[in-house]
């Protein structure tokens, strides 16, 4: 009688339970209970009780798992959601023989089997959930290596960190093991940086920046990095300074690979464009995992889910793919798939790389940048040298066109200059969409190593970029409209690394392309970004016991002879310019610690 009381009241909680909002109203009140540290029933318990923590393959505690006990049936006669250190606790249980189950999204469930409750007893049931991408990394179990310290063990269960997880021993006898008692455990690490810039740092960039860098290597192996950038401009704004900030998380995966995600906001009132008041914000979130075949291929896949509001609101989907292996001896080939420059790789998911992206209405609809770009390269190393050849296709929709010219707010704000543009007052610079074109390219690049920090390299590129073949007297419409895709080429020299001893970290580089053209040739290229003349340079200052450890001055400079630009007038007389990338120049000290 008292198991078919007991059914009955479960079955009437799940009647009440198929009723989205009831549903929604208990978990969310069974989640503040959960959450409160040491919170407890007001009465006595009763029954019995199951208890535990949930973590996932590598010991993380796993917070809003939902754990349900189950009859033999398959009737739930409680739930729990675990909270944040994974812990959950399940009471007024009827004595019996029952299943234990733990679920979350992208994890595998996790069974507990014939658990016999006696009246009154607790039972604690600490489950692991796999992840669906680490179901594929177990290894199968093996006999002890030759290599191994002799001991009575047979056979060994290992995860892909090579750590035992089960052994048996010859006489068939099942031992569950720890391999903590023998490891040391990683310690927390913290590093941080702290950076004040100032100068004419281009689109977005203008004014004082004050930026705070923290990267935590924690001890369960994963990595937090986060980083907070305020800006403060020269020019009154009536909307306040810049803020972004940018949270990441990194964690070890199977098959020696790894899971990044980072999500960034930024809010920039200071730009401004026609029927838009509110300036630009921007909400990323940006993943990316990489696995590891042995030594003989990588993949990287990974993505960014993007919304920007203006005058309205967009949402961009940028995924990326790249594949790399190594078939014998020194080569290489790779084949990559991407539709944001700034996100190619793993490597690229990070705070603090994402530019902002020119959103603007045409037709009554916000449009983004779109394009994609895709390559495969083949490489060898000769000796010291490092040589490469790529052929590439890029399918460009709309591309980003720069530019700048405008003296100050009260002039860049008069007549129609704004249409069409997303204009930055502090530094007189805007940005605009212009049409897209469809190439097929190739790339030559070399590198050596000059010391043991130090590269230099050279590279050659052919393809299609925009070019503007107007005059001075052009209109911003005229200019904007006599834009189209050109075949032409460019050539790259860079200097990049750091110098041993000094601590100087360097980058200097200077691409060469036809002066008509307003973005670059292979835009995707790694040397794309910096624009004929440009050089960055990282010193650390050292003073003896006069300056603290770890204060760095740092100089960066784009297009410093200012080439390539390609004038045109605005509607109000002023006269503006289209450039690959306007020149920009900025300073600041940091401070590590």
């Amino acid at each position: 009688m008292a198991v078919d009381a007991q059914r009955n009241a479960v079955l009437r909680n799940q009647e009440m339970l198929l009723n989205p909002t009831r549903r929604a109203m208990l978990l969310l009140v069974g989640c503040i209970l959960l959450l409160v540290p040491g919170a407890k029933a007001a009465g006595p318990v009763r029954g019995s009780v199951v208890s535990g923590v949930v973590r996932d393959a590598q010991g993380v505690a796993q917070m809003g798992a939902l754990v349900q006990v189950l009859a033999g049936d398959s009737i739930a006669v409680g739930t729990a959601f675990t909270d944040l250190h994974g812990r959950y606790v399940i009471a007024n249980l009827v004595p019996g023989r029952y299943l234990v189950r733990a679920s979350a999204t992208l994890f595998v469930p996790a069974t507990r089997s014939n658990l016999e409750l006696r009246t009154g007893a607790t039972a604690v049931v600490n489950l692991t959930l796999a992840a669906l991408f680490d179901m594929t990394s177990w290894l199968p179990a093996q006999r002890r290596r030759v290599d191994e310290p002799e001991d009575e063990w047979k056979w060994t269960l290992r995860s892909t960190a090579t750590r035992p997880i089960l052994r048996i021993v010859e006489d068939g006898t099942t031992i569950e093991v720890s391999s903590s008692a023998t490891e040391t455990s990683r310690p927390i690490l913290t590093r941080a940086r702290a950076t004040v810039v100032s100068g004419d740092g281009g689109f977005g960039a203008g004014g004082i920046h004050n930026i705070l860098s923290i990267h935590q290597a924690m001890d369960d192996g994963g990595d937090m990095m986060m980083r907070a950038d305020v800006g403060s401009t020269r020019v009154p704004s009536v909307y306040g300074p810049s803020a972004e900030f940018d949270a990441g998380y990194e964690r070890k995966v199977g098959l020696g690979g790894a899971q990044r995600t980072v999500l960034s906001y930024r809010a920039h009132p200071e730009l401004v464009a026609k029927g838009m008041t509110s300036g630009v914000a921007v909400l990323d979130v940006t993943s990316a995992q990489r696995m590891a075949f042995g030594d003989q291929l990588e993949v990287e896949v990974g993505g960014k889910l993007q919304a920007v509001h203006t005058s309205g609101y967009a949402v961009g989907n940028h995924p990326f793919v790249r594949v790399t292996a190594h078939p014998a001896g020194e080569w290489t080939l790779q084949y990559r798939m991407a539709t944001d420059r700034e996100l190619q790789g793993f490597e690229d998911v990070a705070p603090g790389t994402s530019d902002i992206p020119v959103a603007l209405v045409e037709n009554g609809k916000l449009t983004l940048e779109r394009g994609r770009h895709q390559e495969a390269s083949i490489s060898r190393k000769l000796g010291r040298t490092m040589l490469a050849v790529v052929y590439y296709h890029d399918q460009m929709e709309r591309t980003t066109l720069s530019g700048g010219g405008a003296s100050g707010p009260a002039e860049t704000l008069d007549g129609d200059v704004l249409s069409g543009m997303l204009v930055d007052p502090t530094t007189g610079s805007f940005r605009a969409l212009g049409n897209g074109y469809k190439t097929n390219g190739a790339r030559i690049s070399a590198g050596v190593p000059l010391t043991d920090g130090l590269w230099i390299a050279a590279e050659y590129s052919r393809g299609e970029a925009m070019a503007s073949e107007t005059g001075g007297n052009a209109s911003f419409a005229q200019a904007l409209a006599g834009m189209h895709g050109r075949t032409s080429q460019s050539a790259t020299l860079a200097l990049k690394g750091h110098l041993v001893g000094a601590g100087t970290r360097v980058r200097a580089s200077y691409r060469w392309q036809e002066s008509s053209l307003v973005t670059a040739v292979d835009p995707f290229s790694a040397l794309a970004d910096q624009a004929f003349f440009s050089c960055m340079i990282r010193q650390p200052i050292r003073l003896g016991t006069h300056m603290p450890q770890g204060m760095y001055a740092t100089i960066d400079v784009t297009n410093l002879l200012a080439e390539g630009y390609r004038p045109f007038v605005s509607a109000d007389g002023q006269t503006l310019y289209f450039a690959q990338a306007p020149r920009t120049i900025q300073a600041g000290l940091s401070f590590k610690f």
